[in-house]
Order: C-alpha cells, then structure tokens, then sequence
C-alpha cells in the first residue's frame, strides 16, 4: 500500500470541480498522505505538454494520480501519459450523455462556470448584505433577506450566513435571540413579517455549553443549565410562529449552509 501519493487536479477553468471531485473520492483513503496540486486554465496543446512535463519532471517515477475535467480529446491525448494514473472525470460520463441524448456536446471546459456581469454583481450584493445584516443589525432591511437564520448566542448564525453569502450568493441576515426576546417568546415584527424565510438553528445543551466554555470559561453563560434553557425557549418560539428548526450538531458549516438552502428552495449562484 502507499503511505503517500502526489496528487494533480487539471482544468481548463479554475480547477474547482476536478478538485472537489478528486478529494471527494481520495477522501475514502484516510491512512494513506496525498501531496495535491491544481493546474488550472489548460487551454491549448502548448499548455497541455507543459502541464504534463512539469508533472514528470516531478513525479514520474511515483505514478502520481491526475484528476481531470478537461473535455477536448486533443489535450486528453497528450495529458494522458503512460507515468501517470490518468482520470478523466468528465469525458466518459459526457460520451455516454453524447449517446444518450444523441446530441452533439460543446467539449467547452468550465462553460458552466463563465459567470457574466449580473451574476458577479448578484454575489457581491449578497456578500454586502450579510456583512450589513450580521447579529441582528439593520432589521428594517429584513423584507430583501432570502434567509433569515435565529438562533441563541453561539448557535453558528454568522459563519453559516457568510457561507450562504459567499460560496450561494444567498442574501443571509441573522438575528439572535438575546434574553428579552427568549423571555418573553417574541419575535420582532420584521421577523415575524418574513417569517416563512426564517430558520431556527439549535443544537444540544452540551454542545452550546462546550463552545461558550471556551470563550467565557465559568461563566453562568457558559453554564449547561443556562443553555438548556435558552434552547428550550427557542425551540418554543419557533414552534409558535411554526419556523423550521435545523440542529447543527455534528454538522460541518458547508452541512448546515446547504440544509438551509434546500429547507427554503433557494438555488446557489454558480462557484467562482
């Protein structure tokens, strides 16, 4: 068995899919090291021999692994050398869609990635807004929100609506739920208006308590009783106002961020 491996992902875009796809599958390897490199924008034969040169000249004799998305069969031709372990990710898939559909495809590398000027301006306008709508704030601005994240102190609003913002394009504001709103089992009008684009986010006791601790270690804050109850409350107020509740527990950022888009039906703009 290898202990390690040199990795390239080849594109002739950015490089993004062929490298989500490799780790996706290299992922299932856990005991053995992968040494990765993306090279990005092959575009021409001149940039092919170049690519494949360079990765010969570095790891010929270890066979290294090549991930592909490069679909013009004249490139294919000269990255596909006998030293390397060559995976076109693609081109298989797209000559049984050419038979399946009897169609003729593009063979057109990162075509669906060529972002034009509106689509660009639709995730900056989202990365704005959540920096303008984070923890509450600007809540008279709430009617533009495509979601609505609440939830207790350290339940993961920000960094879900910053993955919502930068890597959907989704406008994302969050909204905590501070002792007032906990108490009383109320949501601010703004909220309530939007609600049927608002998400509660909880998670177990322990796992609040755990994350507070390391911030404010020993405080009644952090104390498992105080979490326990402000997620019981906020349980009960989205149960009131009949808001969809996604526990993030156990969950990564990327985990969450897509339940949320799906829960709502929101579709992600294309990746940079």
């Amino acid at each position: 068995m290898w202990h390690s491996k040199d990795v390239y992902y080849l594109s002739g875009s950015t490089g993004i899919l062929a490298e989500d796809l490799g780790k996706a599958l290299l992922c299932q390897f856990p005991e053995i090291s992968f040494n990765a490199e993306k090279i990005p924008f092959i575009r021409t034969e001149e940039d092919a021999r170049k690519a494949i040169q360079y990765i010969l000249s570095k790891s010929s004799a270890r066979h290294p692994l090549v991930f592909s998305t490069i679909m013009n069969k004249n490139l294919i031709e000269i990255l596909e050398a006998p030293e390397v372990e060559f995976f076109n990710i693609c081109d298989s898939y797209l000559e049984r869609l050419e038979t399946i559909l009897e169609a003729v495809p593009l063979r057109v590398s990162g075509f669906s990635r060529h972002l034009d000027e509106t689509t660009m301006a639709k995730r900056v306008n989202a990365i704005q807004y959540c920096i303008s709508h984070d923890d509450g704030t600007r809540l008279k601005d709430y009617d533009e929100a495509e979601v609505i994240l609440l939830g207790v102190s350290r339940s993961g609003k920000t960094p879900i609506s910053v993955y919502l913002a930068t890597q959907m394009g989704i406008k994302a504001a969050n909204y905590p739920l501070v002792a007032e709103d906990l108490d009383a089992y109320r949501l601010p009008s703004a909220i309530i208006r939007n609600k049927t684009r608002a998400i509660g986010l909880s998670t177990t006791p322990e796992n609040l308590h755990f994350i507070r601790e390391k911030r404010y270690k020993g405080s009644t804050y952090a104390q498992l009783h105080t979490c326990a109850v402000e997620l019981s409350q906020a349980n009960q107020i989205f149960l009131n106002n009949n808001i969809p509740v996604i526990i993030s527990d156990g969950r990564s950022i990327e985990e969450t961020a897509t339940q949320v888009a799906q829960q709502l039906s929101l579709q992600r703009l294309p990746r940079l």
